[in-house]
Formats: C-alpha cells, sequence, structure tokens
C-alpha cells in the first residue's frame, strides 16, 4: 500500500498566536488530534489515550511494520514441545517511574487486568490454565491448548494495549479508570502541569533502558528518546495549529483537517505525511440492547442504504489519495482482507428500497438518539452524515451533541437511550485495530461483554475461536472470509470505507511509522 507522500510548496510563514513559547531545540511541542480526557489506556479504547500509554509504558513485545511481534521488555521466551508451557525473560535493569524495579509479578497483574478488557487477551486468558511468576525475572502461561499468538497478543500495538505498570495500580479494577501513572516506558507522565483542555507534559524518564539491539519500528525495537520533554498543546482551533506550525512555536500537528493541507503546503518547512498506511476506517455503530437496533433486518437495511465514498468525502474532502473504498471488516490490503460478502457494500444502493425495509421489519417510529461530537471535525462530519443518512430512512433521529470525551463515557451506558443512553455512534478505528478477528473489537459478538453495542452472535465467536488456533495463514484466510460473511449478515457494525490521514511537521527527522510515537525522532 503506497499512501505515504510528502507534499512541500513555498509561501510566507505566518505569525502565529500564543498557544506556545518559542520551542527549545529540546522540548518537543505537539498538537494532537483531540484531548486526552483518559488516561488509562486498559480502560478505553481512544486513540489519544493509546499514544499516551505508549509514550507513558512498555510492553513485553513489540510490533513493527510488518505485524510481527517481537521481544521489547523481554530478553527471550522459551516453550516446551507442545507449545503449552511459555516462560517470558524479563531484560535486566527495567525500572517504573517510581524507581522500583520491574518484576514478572507486575507484569502477571498487568497482563490479568488488561486481558479482563482487550479480546484479544481474554481468548489468551481462555487458552491459559494459569501465568504466574516462577521468580523475579521469569513469567510462565501454562495453556490448556497451544495459542501461537501470544505474542501477538502481548505485543499489540492496535487498542488496548497490554500497559505494564506496578502490581499496585494492577491490581485496580479493569471496570474502575486509572487515574495514577506510573509507568515503565521511555516518557514520565507529568501530573502536576497537566491542563485539562489545553495541555498535557511528559518528561523523558533517564531511567529507561532500551533494547541494546535492533531497528526502530513502530513499537518494536530501541526506544530511543532524544528530546527532555514533549508538551502537548490542545487547541480545538483549526487557524492557531496552522499558525503555530508555519510560525515554528509548535513541531508537530498530529492530523490537520483536510481543508488545511493547501495551506501547509506552502510552507517550505513544513512536511505532510501519511504516517499510518493502514489508515483509519470510520464506523456506525449500533446499539443492539434497545429498539429499533436490537433487529438484525433493521440493521441490514441501513447497511444497504450506505455509500462508503460519500461518508470518506465529508471526513476528507475530495482528495482522491486520502479515500479507498470498498472496505469490508478487515483492513483493506493487510492479510486478512477479503472479498467474501462484499456485494452488501458494492451493489447499487436504493433509498426507497431500505427505507421499505426497514417498515417492513417492525419498525414502530422509536426516537433513535445518535452520540455526535462537537470537538473532533472529521469525526463530526461522519456523523452528521450517518444522522442525515437514518432521517432519509424515516427513522426519527435525535442527535445529541457533545465533546468526545463525554461520548467515551457515555457509549459505556447500557440505559435505554431515552434515560441516558444511546443508539448510534461513529467512531474511526485505525487498520491496525482491524487487521484480523482477534484485534478487531466491533466484531465480537459476546453479548453484555462485547464492546459497547454489545452484540450477540454466537456464529462469528465460533469462528472467532477457530481462527485464532489456526495452524497457517491459509486456514485463517478462510476463517476471515467466513466471519466477513457472517458480519455482513449479523451487522455487528457498518464499515464507512478506508480514509488516510496526513500529518504535518516541521524540523523533525526520524518520525517512524504507524502513530504518533516520540522516541527516535530529532529536533533539528
Amino acid at each position: 500500500m503506497h499512501r505515504r507522500h510528502f507534499l512541500a510548496g513555498s509561501a510566507a510563514i505566518l505569525a502565529a498566536p500564543a498557544i506556545a513559547h518559542a520551542a527549545s531545540p529540546r522540548v518537543l511541542r505537539f498538537i494532537p488530534q483531540a484531548d486526552l480526557t483518559v488516561l488509562d489506556p486498559v480502560w478505553t479504547t481512544a486513540y489519544t489515550t493509546r499514544n499516551h500509554g505508549f509514550a507513558v509504558f512498555d510492553t513485553l513485545y513489540g510490533l513493527d511494520s510488518k505485524f510481527r511481534p517481537t521481544p521489547q521488555m523481554l530478553a527471550g521466551a522459551v516453550k516446551n514441545a507442545d507449545a503449552t508451557e511459555w516462560r517470558l525473560g524479563l531484560r535486566p535493569g527495567l525500572k517504573f517511574h517510581d524507581g522500583t524495579p520491574v518484576l514478572a509479578r507486575d507484569c502477571v497483574a498487568s497482563i490479568r487486568r488488561w486481558a479482563a478488557r482487550d479480546g484479544f487477551g481474554q481468548a489468551l486468558m481462555a487458552a491459559s490454565d494459569d501465568v504466574v511468576a516462577l521468580n523475579d525475572e521469569t513469567i510462565q502461561f501454562r495453556l490448556k491448548r497451544p495459542f501461537p499468538l501470544l505474542p501477538d497478543a502481548l505485543g499489540k500495538s492496535a487498542t488496548n494495549m497490554c500497559a505494564i505498570m506496578p502490581e499496585r495500580l494492577a491490581q485496580t479494577d479493569p471496570f474502575q479508570e486509572l487515574t495514577e501513572m506510573v509507568g515503565s516506558g521511555p516518557f514520565r507522565f507529568v501530573a502536576s502541569e497537566r491542563i485539562p483542555g489545553s495541555r498535557v507534559v511528559y518528561e523523558k524518564f533517564d531511567g529507561y533502558v532500551p533494547r541494546p539491539s535492533g531497528t526502530p519500528d513502530w513499537t518494536a525495537g530501541p526506544k530511543l528518546v532524544n528530546v527532555d520533554r514533549v508538551e502537548w498543546m490542545v487547541t480545538p482551533n483549526p487557524d492557531a495549529a496552522a499558525a503555530a506550525l508555519e510560525s515554528g512555536t509548535v513541531d508537530w500537528w498530529e492530523a490537520p483537517l483536510p481543508d488545511m493541507l493547501a495551506r501547509l503546503k506552502r510552507v517550505p518547512a513544513v512536511a505532510l505525511d501519511v504516517q499510518n498506511p493502514t489508515g483509519q476506517i470510520p464506523v456506525m455503530r449500533m446499539n443492539q440492547l434497545h429498539p429499533p437496533f436490537d433487529n438484525p433486518a433493521i440493521r441490514r437495511a441501513v447497511l444497504s442504504a450506505v455509500t462508503q465514498m460519500d461518508f470518506l468525502t465529508a471526513a476528507v474532502g475530495d482528495q482522491a489519495l486520502l479515500k479507498h473504498v470498498p472496505a469490508g471488516f478487515f483492513c483493506p490490503g493487510t492479510p486478512m482482507a477479503t472479498d467474501s460478502g462484499m456485494e452488501a457494500m458494492t451493489t447499487p444502493r436504493d433509498l426507497a428500497a431500505a427505507t421499505k425495509a426497514i417498515t417492513d421489519a417492525g419498525y414502530k417510529g422509536e426516537v433513535v438518539v445518535v452520540l455526535t461530537p462537537q470537538d473532533v471535525p472529521m469525526l463530526k462530519a461522519v456523523s452528521d452524515m450517518g444522522a442525515d443518512l437514518l432521517r432519509r430512512l424515516g427513522l426519527k433521529v435525535d442527535v445529541q451533541d457533545m465533546d468526545w470525551g463525554t461520548i467515551l463515557k457515555r457509549r459505556d451506558s447500557q440505559v435505554a437511550p431515552d434515560k441516558g443512553g444511546w443508539n448510534v455512534f461513529h467512531t474511526f478505528w485505525d487498520g491496525l485495530d482491524q487487521l484480523n478477528p482477534a484485534t478487531n473489537v466491533m466484531l465480537r459478538g459476546n453479548g453484555l461483554a462485547a464492546s459497547p453495542g454489545w452484540p450477540s452472535n454466537p456464529g462469528i465467536e465460533a469462528a472467532r475461536d477457530r481462527w485464532l488456533a489456526a495452524a497457517d495463514e491459509a486456514e485463517q484466510k478462510r476463517l476471515a472470509a467466513d466471519i466477513q460473511k457472517q458480519a455482513f449478515e449479523a451487522v455487528p457494525y457498518i464499515p464507512l470505507g478506508q480514509s488516510f490521514s496526513t500529518t504535518a511537521y516541521r524540523g523533525l527527522t526520524g518520525v517512524l511509522d504507524g502513530f504518533p510515537l516520540f522516541w527516535n525522532l530529532k529536533k533539528s
């Protein structure tokens, strides 16, 4: 997938507003796509929290750009002849930000907390008799059956990450948000300098021990930190963000709006780059606990009316390089992507037929509550498009505007929509999160244990279990095709295409692909 590109041009640099002071060579100033409203990377799938999580916490394995797990905090791993016992050995010298050593019991507690929330982790624990600390340096998994994807699970860079934290924090209820940040990663979170809605600060952790060998590649390899401090400068004003980057008072803007790209292209010092080659998959998620979307026939009728390109154009405009259709339930261009059942997305759309199908399925005029974020413009555009489509299909739509942080909390509510719950929200998933049935949490069909939306589909769950146990990639691909075919019938969510976001920075070298990572890069 050759989407990576650089853009440059010429124009005078505009003066920046005072959202930042002049940048120091050892201070990286970064504008995130949204405010950091949740700190716990186990508790939420929000990408700002994931980016924060990989700065503060380390993982046992890392994932490279070919989706291969490699040891990160580990010196290595050994398994017995039938692969039902794994022993993972920690590298020497690992420390937490409070100065205490990283011990195997910390890792075991962290694994257990993560696995209670993450679908891949749940599958790993279901295949395990136990995970214990044999001593301070050794973690042991005893498995009921071989689980060859154990490194993939522990090293996933998709949300939720298996963040290694001190045992005392990892013993926190996984369904309770953790707010104290003591990590094992290359940066220390500076809680005293956080200003919600305005600023987040990280400092280089001098006690961090990078891997001694390898090549930095996504979350794998040595994490070499070349700055003393990273400041996230949160601003909802895209003009202010553009002006700050133009003048050099910030170094990096994670996600400029598409209509800002022409302006930034005219600034010679600014590089524009599609950082994530897997892109983003916008989706419409429907709550299956309450009418009308507890009815699969109504979900299928909505699916039949969706034109993916319309949603992508709303999100990123007319730039063809930033859009790809069709997209199914696995990220296009990756090993599990399949054409199975794709006619559900590619056959001609018929709004009148879809409207009649909703009526015939027994729609009773229920009000459909659509949660719409006001502070994430691309997501708001997709949400507005979804709400408009539902109206045109004859549904009674109640759009409720709020910030994205509020949506992240409200979408966990299972109460009825008229009691403070919801019917529909839209979101973007990184292609990394939709690589396969293990990482795609929205495909889970395990009812109340599933992610918000709570679909129940035993057939998809059974096929997923077979996929996790598959002996080779050919069998995995066959099972992925079966899962996608079932998903187009059950409609756990509606994929809305594949988009690509452009990131913008100046004076930086060594910016890694994938998502915002603050090691390896250098300021000139």
